[in-house]
């Protein structure tokens, strides 16, 4: 019979100890370590005594014990490069709810992946917050450098893409190519002939899957895709209503238009509402990602929704499943699919 159903001491309201946890459970303080970190080097009788203790005591493990004890602190770095931030507010989100009720916390940092001290910050970053793991946005996340990096100084991490970069336990992954090929034949299996395409930021790999499948649908179709027909953006609004401006002082102009996410597809609803074309009835939009704007903004529009909280949320746990247990310890994908989203800002061309 063991003595874990007795209090520490009487009349006691201190909080609970591991050493009151280990001396109910007559284990030693490194076994309850052990439990508490998930130690695969116990027996069932043994972890299942120990859990029991600290349930029956309302024990709760020290953070700080609990780091030391790993050589990491509880901290989860989110590292970006990335313009959009809407996306990387949902990265926060997703990343957020794998972590809820857990010991874990998020810091992020944001970086400059044009300079030439990009490698050594992070390195610094990654010391001396002595992070457990990071999640790796794009673009930088498709830096091979960057992901060795990680490795050499001992950091989890999981990176996020429009295309696979690394084997499975390192990445999450959507298939932006095939949701673009879809989202261009609706396009032109409504009629349009003439479309335009606004490409995301150089240096992007979503950029170029998202003009690769763009391309796909028109080479499939037996369309051509002339250079005049494609603008650049740099994934904001601003840069949507430019891009629009000059896709529509071409003559003839496009009867629909592609953009790379939302808030271009936003300044080009913007942009032609300026110059007096209705949309849909003049001008088809179809955006990427399934932001807010896309069903804030009139009329609605036709979108790819990118999984991105849900893309998020799998590679925190990819990165804690294993020591939080629980739901986050199932297996998490490397690939979630995109899907179309179809709404009012599309129509045959007149």
């Amino acid at each position: 019979m063991t003595r874990s159903a007795q209090a520490p001491a009487a009349g006691r309201t201190a909080k609970p100890t591991i050493n009151d946890v280990a001396r109910l459970a007559n284990v030693s303080k490194k076994t309850v370590s052990r439990v508490i970190n998930r130690s695969p080097l116990l027996n069932a009788e043994t972890r299942e005594r120990v859990e029991k203790v600290i349930r029956e005591l309302g024990y709760v493990p020290n953070p700080q014990a609990r780091a030391l004890a790993l050589r990491r602190n509880f901290l989860i770095g989110l590292i970006h490069d990335n313009p959009n931030a809407q996306m990387v507010l949902n990265m926060q989100q997703g990343i957020l709810e794998a972590l809820h009720g857990t010991d874990f916390e998020m810091v992020v940092r944001p970086v400059d992946r044009s300079s030439a001290m990009m490698l050594d910050d992070v390195r610094t970053f990654l010391e001396r917050q002595r992070l457990f793991g990071v999640v790796l946005l794009p673009p930088i996340s498709e830096n091979d450098a960057l992901a060795a990096l990680c490795e050499e100084v001992g950091c989890r991490y999981v990176r996020m893409g429009s295309a696979q970069l690394d084997d499975a336990d390192h990445m999450v992954a959507s298939n932006d190519r095939e949701l673009v090929k879809e989202a261009t034949e609706f396009l032109i299996g409504q009629g349009h002939r003439l479309i335009g395409l606004i490409e995301g930021p150089d240096g992007f790999r979503s950029a170029q899957e998202r003009r690769l499948g763009f391309e796909d649908a028109l080479a499939a179709a037996g369309l051509s895709l002339p250079r005049s027909h494609i603008a650049r953006g740099n994934y904001t609004f601003e840069t949507g209503v430019t891009a629009a401006n000059r896709l529509f002082d071409l003559s003839p102009r496009p009867t629909a238009i592609f953009a790379s996410n939302d808030e271009m597809a936003a300044g080009v609803v913007f942009a032609a509402r300026e110059r007096g074309i209705a949309v849909p009835e003049e001008l088809s939009v179809i955006g990427f990602d399934d932001t807010p704007i896309a069903a804030h903004i009139w009329p609605p529009l036709t979108t790819v929704r990118w999984p991105i909280v849900s893309m998020a949320r799998a590679a925190a746990r990819k990165l804690v499943g294993d020591v939080v247990g629980g739901e986050a310890a199932a297996p998490q994908p490397s690939e979630l699919p995109s899907m179309l989203v179809r709404r009012a800002s599309v129509a045959p061309p007149r």
